[in-house]
């Protein structure tokens, strides 16, 4: 009988090589698989960190390009705004004929008031719809005049509208009791005086005469202390200056030599925040509210100063009169001013220091419009000196410039703060004898022989002089931020 058991056949060395090379296979392509993933995730990361490098050195780099065009753009609005400045004398000898009907002569145009208009076909579309609306000229035929897509904003300052606080650097006591007449007449009223029984930032207390003595030791070259008395008669200097700043350990000592910048001033003691946001800067995005500068003449400019600095020159020499002691009264006549200039802006109101001061008293032309709208005449007690503190002109400036450049998603503005005096600039080509104004003496010569030499070349003698004349100011002081 045959046995029912299958007999099964072992598989051959060949099936099993198959075998298992098939699987070594199967866990070959997980592996694979693995390393392909890995792979491709560490590319990403690469990836991504190269182009956030290459966006960031690109992001740089249109920063620092936008920012030289921004600056550039800011450097020719300042150019632009002292060749604006230099042409004010043209623009005085095209109003003459009319002042001299009224026999008077022309007083200073304050052109620089207006430098956001007038340079405005050099300031791209929107500056010329601003020149447009200013003098009905459509600008938009010009050519060469733009920046393309760059712009600027110019604000032209008159530092002579302001309280020059380096006048006593000048040495003289006279230079200082002038200083500290205007410093003594701006912060009399009562209503400061909160401020001045207060402590300052260094936990010190400083009224009016020891800031404004402080104020007035900063600058001058001498180790003697400035009493701030300038009322009284003969008077002497309070003694040596103090080491109050050493005392504090502040680390430094008076400087004894004029300001460079406003902003020095805050080391200066009791110059705490609220006196500069009061008496200094009270409006940071107005410089025009400014009310003390380090670079103006000696004399402030009446037809350009705001109307607390005029408070502080009549306050100066009629510390009595009723503007000076009553806040109505001050509130009144900061109105008054500030309604005029607005109603005929950039007409001067005086046109001689004569007519500020009979003004004042409430005679003259002005005068009577100032009483009819409630100011009190004021009294003053030495007119001379007043007209030796005051002027009608101005040849210290300020331009702010800010060169403006608009990205995709971004703005770059960079702001040129320049101060430019025109104290010894000569009027444009007068200096080479080709403008109206230039200069005559009994040399020059006459008839045939004046035509002739007139027609030729100026010499190098004439180019010189011209150069150094500089019709477009000496730059005081730069500053880019």
């Amino acid at each position: 009988m045959k046995s029912s058991v299958k007999r099964v056949r072992a598989p051959s060395p060949a099936l099993l090589r198959l075998r298992a090379a098939r699987k070594r296979a199967r866990e070959r392509r997980g592996v694979a698989l693995v390393m392909v993933l890995g792979a491709i995730t560490v590319l990403t990361v690469f990836l991504v960190e190269l182009q956030e490098d290459t966006s960031a050195s690109l992001s740089a780099a249109l920063s620092d390009r936008d920012s030289m065009r921004a600056e550039f753009a800011a450097r020719s609005a300042v150019n632009l705004g002292r060749l604006l400045i230099a042409s004010e004398p043209a623009v005085r000898r095209g109003i003459t004929p009319l002042f001299a009907m009224m026999g008077r002569n022309p007083p200073q145009i304050p052109v620089w008031a207006f430098a956001d208009k007038v340079l405005g076909p050099f300031n791209g579309e929107e500056g010329g719809k601003a020149f447009a609306e200013l003098a009905g000229i459509d600008a938009a035929a010009t050519k060469n005049t733009g920046l393309g897509d760059i712009s600027f904003e110019i604000r032209v300052v008159d530092e002579d509208s302001k309280l020059n606080l380096n006048a006593p650097a000048e040495g003289t006591l006279l230079a200082q009791d002038r200083y500290g007449a205007g410093f003594l007449g701006l912060a009399t009223g009562t209503q400061y005086d909160p401020l001045f029984e207060a402590a300052d930032g260094d936990g010190q207390f400083s009224d009016r005469t020891a800031i404004c003595s402080a104020i007035a030791d900063w600058t001058d070259f001498d180790e003697n202390q400035y009493g701030c008395n300038p009322l009284a008669q003969n008077a002497i200097g309070a003694g040596s200056e103090d080491s109050f700043y050493e005392t504090l350990g502040l680390g430094y000592r008076r400087k004894n030599a004029p300001y460079d910048s406003i902003d020095e001033l805050r080391l200066v003691r009791g110059v705490s925040e609220d006196f500069w946001s009061t008496f200094v800067e009270p409006d940071p995005t107005d410089p025009d509210s400014r009310v003390m500068t380090v670079w103006g003449q000696s004399k402030i400019n009446v037809n350009t100063a705001n109307a607390m600095t005029l408070v502080a020159i009549i306050c100066a020499n009629a510390p009595e009169a009723t503007l000076c002691t009553d806040p109505v009264q001050l509130q009144s006549f900061v109105m008054v001013i500030t309604l005029l200039r607005s109603a005929a802006p950039g007409v001067p109101i005086f046109t001689s220091t004569k007519g500020f001061i009979s003004a004042l008293e409430g005679k003259g032309p002005m005068g009577p419009l100032l009483t009819s709208l409630g100011i009190e005449p004021v009294v003053f007690a030495n007119k001379k000196e007043v007209r030796k503190q005051i002027a009608t002109d101005s040849k210290v400036f300020s331009v702010y410039a800010d060169g403006i450049v608009k990205g995709y998603k971004r703005e770059t503005r960079v702001r040129v703060h320049s101060v430019i005096d025109f104290r010894s600039a000569s009027e444009l080509g007068a200096a080479i004898g080709v403008g109206p104004s230039a200069s005559s003496s009994a040399t020059t010569p006459s008839g045939d022989a004046a035509d002739e030499e007139s027609a030729g070349p100026p010499s190098d003698q004439e180019l010189a002089a011209a150069a150094a004349s500089d019709p477009a100011g000496i730059m005081l002081y730069y500053r880019l931020e």
